[in-house]
This record gives C-alpha cells, structure tokens and sequence, in this order.
C-alpha cells in the first residue's frame, strides 16, 4: 500500500475530509486532491504535514522488517503479556498461598 493510499484510508478512519485536511495542513483544497489522486509527486514537507495533519508519523521501514511492522499494525503483533504476573508476583503469591510473610 503507497503512502498516498495509507494517507486516504487514514482520512476515512479519521472522518476527515479533504478541506478539513487542507485546513489543517495549509495546502490548498486543490494541491492536495491533486497529491492524493496521485496527480504529482509530493514533497517531503507535504508528507510530513499530511501525517501531522492526520495526527500520524510516516516512517521508513525496511523490507526485511515489513511482515513484522504489518503484524503489529494490525493488532496481530507478538510482545510481552502486560496483563500475566511476573515472577516476583507468582513467588510472593505462592508464599502468601502458604502462609508465610
């Protein structure tokens, strides 16, 4: 998926429309329908207002690392269980179960 597609779907989960996104940005209603209909090329600075605009960060990831960036965009990610005790809890939870101090 192109930065521009990611920028119209982020617009959509937004609910933010193109003039609001020109408002927020500066550009001109004109220029941006332009960018994201991929008229032109886009200049680093409008990027990097398209994403503060949309309250996002554009990054550069490399390809090696794509699947796993995906995985956790997608809420599908692996990492630690916050929410598991640790093992300082389980000892003392095992002591406390045994009636020591």
């Amino acid at each position: 998926m192109s930065f521009i597609d990611q920028v119209r779907a982020l617009l959509s989960r937004r609910g933010t429309s193109v003039t609001e996104l020109g408002e927020l940005t500066g550009i001109a209603r004109p220029n941006l329908s332009a960018t994201l209909a991929g008229k032109h090329d886009a200049r680093s600075t409008t990027l990097d207002a398209l994403a503060a605009g949309l309250d996002a960060q554009w990054v550069l990831v490399p390809k090696e690392h794509l699947a796993v960036v995906r995985q956790v965009l997608a809420g599908k990610g692996t990492g630690p269980d916050r929410e598991a005790p640790s093992a300082a809890d389980m000892f003392l939870m095992r002591r406390i179960d045994k009636g020591r101090p």
